[in-house]
């Protein structure tokens, strides 16, 4: 460490962790496992990894990856992980050193802090120090204890169920997050684990799934993901325009019209889904009459919104992939507002919000109203952040992000007609940054609704408690 006045904090650090046992109680080893298990949900299995303040390896080995690296002051500790992961790379020595001296010199797809910042004696430092190890998709996930767990893990310690590490920080969740924005992170979300932090003969697991997501605020554990700071804006990316039509023969040539070129180039993908009118022939027509506009146009094979969006965008071509409704009740003179959040950095995924300003009088139906704010408040909640509209057809992401969605998709299975939650279950999954985009809300000027409210009403309460199974209470 450059800085002198902090030695004799990290030089006790050390002599505490040389001098512990590397093998722990059964209650910080059934500890480790459980936070295992939520470290596995949120960081896909081929990732690279690498934790700071990894100890003897016990939380890695619980972890199924390969690309494994562990960082660590004590080198005592770190032949124990050694031995315990083989395939993993480990390096003694502060992180703040290590990467100062060019020591690591690779980035991470995930790094680990796990019960690491009350240790630290310079959070901020550290926090600006890994940087150095991470790309721009790279996120950071640690986790720290709820400080009204503070007077029961400090009985634990005189009990001896817990090691009683040197006294350095208690740190609540906002104060990480005010380093973490000092240092150049920014917050993607936070969610709180385990009322009952060990093994106890099963009942954690009944606890901790099914009661947890309800008390969050008595929870053991709170994890926070964060990503780094975007500081420079993207080159310009081509995008790719989405609209699936079903009975919108009356708006094709006006989407054509009003769709706004963006970016290096605008190429819009009509995908024409078992009309009963002369959508397709409309769609056939535009492409004649444009022939300046770059329009790809293709019929659905299968069912639904949610399979035509697919289908199309395994289709397009740009960089960037947009969804627009053929009913035009979102206006494509805003799509340059999704371009622009998603080249500036500031989101991955660029979510339409209807909610926000006022709309039409008969844009949106009252019933349709009320349930577009129950699901909202309900996703919020699963997900973690806040969604205000999960129903708006217009949303943006990268298509190499949208690759890795559907790579997952097997999640949460692909029974969603709409391709909405399909879209936003799986951004949750893969720890990317939503921003909502408002829109101004118009009628339609053409054509009926394909929404029937209540027997779509009735799949999207399902699909609220499938994700539950999926996202909250795991």
């Amino acid at each position: 460490m450059k800085n002198r006045l902090l030695s004799p904090y990290l030089e006790r650090i050390n002599r505490f962790y040389d001098s512990a046992p590397t093998e722990s109680s059964y209650f910080a080893r059934s500890y480790r496992r459980l936070l295992a298990h939520y470290y596995q949900l949120l960081i896909p299995r081929d990732a690279s990894i690498v934790e700071v303040g990894c100890g003897s390896g016990e939380l890695l080995e619980f972890l199924p990856h390969k690309d494994v690296t562990g960082i660590d002051i004590s080198e005592k500790q770190l032949a124990r992980a050694r031995e315990r992961i083989p395939h993993g790379t480990f390096y003694m020595g502060a992180v703040e050193s290590l990467v100062d001296e060019g020591k690591v010199q690779r980035k991470f797809d995930y790094i680990i802090l796990s019960d690491f910042v009350n240790l630290c004696v310079d959070v901020q430092t550290m926090f600006e120090k890994i940087q150095e190890l991470a790309g721009p998709s790279t996120r950071l996930i640690l986790n720290t204890h709820n400080s009204v767990w503070h007077p029961i893990l400090q009985l634990a310690g005189v009990l001896g169920w817990k090691t009683s590490p040197p006294i350095t920080n208690w740190l609540s969740s906002s104060d990480v997050q005010n380093l973490l924005e000092l240092s150049d992170w920014e917050i993607i979300y936070q969610e709180c684990r385990m009322l009952i932090p060990v093994k106890l003969f099963g009942l954690e697991k009944l606890v901790n799934r099914f009661l947890a997501p309800f008390f969050p605020f008595l929870c053991h554990s709170i994890f926070q993901i964060a990503r780094p700071r975007p500081l420079n804006r993207m080159a310009p990316q081509s995008v790719s325009v989405v609209i699936p039509a079903r009975n919108e023969a009356g708006n094709i040539e006006a989407a054509v019209q009003r769709i706004p070129m963006m970016g290096s180039s605008t190429e819009i993908v009509f995908i024409e889904g078992h009309s009963r009118d002369d959508t397709w022939e409309r769609i056939r027509q535009a492409a004649a009459n444009y022939p300046h506009r770059q329009i790809k146009i293709m019929r659905q094979t299968g069912k639904g919104k949610g399979n035509a969006v697919r289908e199309a965008f395994d289709a397009s071509s740009g960089e960037i992939l947009m969804i627009l409704d053929a009913d035009l009740t979102v206006p494509p003179e805003d799509l340059p507002k999704f371009y622009e959040a998603l080249v500036s950095r500031r989101t991955e995924f660029a979510n339409g919000v209807r909610l926000v300003y006022p709309m039409a009088d008969k844009a949106m139906r009252f019933l349709n109203m009320c349930a577009n704010k129950f699901f909202s408040s309900a996703f919020t909640w699963i997900l973690g952040r806040p969604i205000k509209d999960t129903l708006c057809g217009t949303k943006a992401l990268f298509r190499q992000n949208y690759q890795k969605i559907a790579a997952n998709r097997q999640v949460f299975g692909d029974f969603d007609p709409f391709g909405d939650f399909d879209l936003l279950f799986g951004a949750r999954k893969l720890n990317l940054k939503i921003i909502d985009i408002p829109v101004r809300y118009r009628e339609r000027t053409y054509g009926e609704t394909n929404i029937n409210r209540w027997s779509h009403g009735a799949l999207l309460i399902r699909m609220v408690l499938f994700s539950l199974t999926r996202i909250k209470m795991v």
